[in-house]
């Protein structure tokens, strides 16, 4: 008997329940709706729920054509930033040539950030894996000698090493077009592919004017 009246009450205070919740859900704006948010899995309030949700699908959205272009790309664009740093510790170097090193140092530091924390955010390691390697990357002996010029030489050589280097940063950029999933990393590559080709052309007319 106990148990047949229990069901009805049960069915009434869920229903009770339901309704209250329903009251509370309409009556509350975004930042007082957590109680009822937070009993309804899958929903957040202020987009919070939806939020966490996608956080592991956005972990596990890239492949390994995407690791190995940021594993690759942040030491190359630490490199280039090397090299326009070491440029602009020089004197009378063309003013055209050092504006160029300014703003390909304030477009490739804020990057080498960004995709360190993609990395991270996919559970990848920071160093590439053996047996790969990064295309246009300068030997010690470049650097040494880039280091070593001053003036309008320091230029050419600023010049000529990073033509060569850009074109390694578009090899590696369009393999990642080719065969990458991640869409971060894809703006990113078609993004360096449209900076540096216009880039190279910058730098090619400058050579020719010194």
């Amino acid at each position: 008997m106990n148990y047949k009246t229990f069901l009805p009450l049960s069915a009434t205070a869920v229903a009770a329940a339901l309704a209250l919740a329903g009251c509370s859900t309409g009556a509350s704006g975004p930042s007082g709706s957590s109680s009822s948010g937070s009993s309804m899995p899958g929903m957040g309030h202020s987009g919070s729920g939806m939020m966490s949700s996608s956080a592991p699908a956005a972990a596990a959205g890239h492949n390994a054509a995407d690791t190995m272009f940021v594993q690759g790309m942040i030491p190359h664009h630490e490199q280039a930033v090397e090299m326009s740093e070491m440029l602009l510790a020089k004197q009378d170097v063309p003013a055209s040539v050092t504006a160029l090193a300014t703003r390909i140092k304030a477009a490739q530091a804020p990057e080498i950030e960004t995709m360190t924390r993609w990395l991270k955010d996919w559970n990848e390691s920071a160093t590439m894996g053996a047996g790969h390697s990064m295309e246009g990357m300068m030997g010690a002996d470049d650097l040494k000698r880039l280091d070593a010029a001053q003036g309008t030489e320091a230029a050419r050589l600023f010049l000529e090493q990073m033509i060569v280097h850009h074109q390694g940063a578009l090899t590696m950029a369009r393999t990642e077009m080719s065969q990458g999933q991640n869409a971060d990393a894809l703006t990113l590559s078609k993004d360096i592919v449209t900076a540096q080709e216009a880039e190279i052309k910058e730098m090619r007319d400058l050579l020719a004017a010194l």
